[in-house]
């Protein structure tokens, strides 16, 4: 569980995400040291996630710091867990979208699989204290009860993306 009563040492990967980049902005303002991650692809507009990444520079410059980093490039991964020693992780990170999942399912197998897994090394290596991974509301796939409840079934996904997120589940 992380305490927000004292301070902790975070690596939050997706950071310059729009939750990322709001969880981030909450959590420097109660005291924790981040470690931002995120690869920065094109995905969503490259501009509006560095205008995020120098707002957070500019609240705590100590507090808070960037690496662009693909979460699947697990030797790059080891290295910022062994410098930064981080007591907590949020995953965030994921290639989202549910139509680019049909056009590129490689990608979503290699950042939300392979990526994934990466992260569970690195804090099973690392004696990380606690993780925190964020899923998505595609893994209920064409389930039709709403509002959805983590007791409806999730094995009807209708895409790769929802089925890389329920992998990781």
């Amino acid at each position: 569980m992380l305490n927000l009563n004292s301070s902790n040492k975070i690596i939050i990967t997706g950071a310059a995400g729009f939750i990322g980049f709001h969880l981030t902005k909450k959590l420097l303002s109660l005291g924790h040291q981040i470690l931002g991650i995120d690869n920065l692809n094109n995905y969503y507009d490259i501009n509006l996630k560095l205008n995020r990444l120098k707002k957070l520079k500019s609240l705590n410059n100590d507090s808070f710091s960037f690496s662009k980093v693909d979460i699947t490039k697990s030797s790059v991964l080891k290295k910022i867990f062994s410098n930064f020693k981080p007591d907590k992780v949020i995953n965030l990170a994921a290639q989202a979208g549910i139509r680019y999942s049909l056009k590129n399912p490689n990608s979503y197998v290699s950042a939300n699989i392979k990526g994934f897994m990466n992260i569970l090394e690195c804090c099973r290596h690392f004696n990380v204290n606690g993780l925190i991974y964020a899923s998505s509301s595609s893994v209920y796939g064409k389930n039709s009860k709403i509002p959805f409840s983590i007791e409806d079934r999730v094995n009807l996904p209708i895409s790769i993306y929802a089925a890389t997120k329920r992998a990781n589940e």
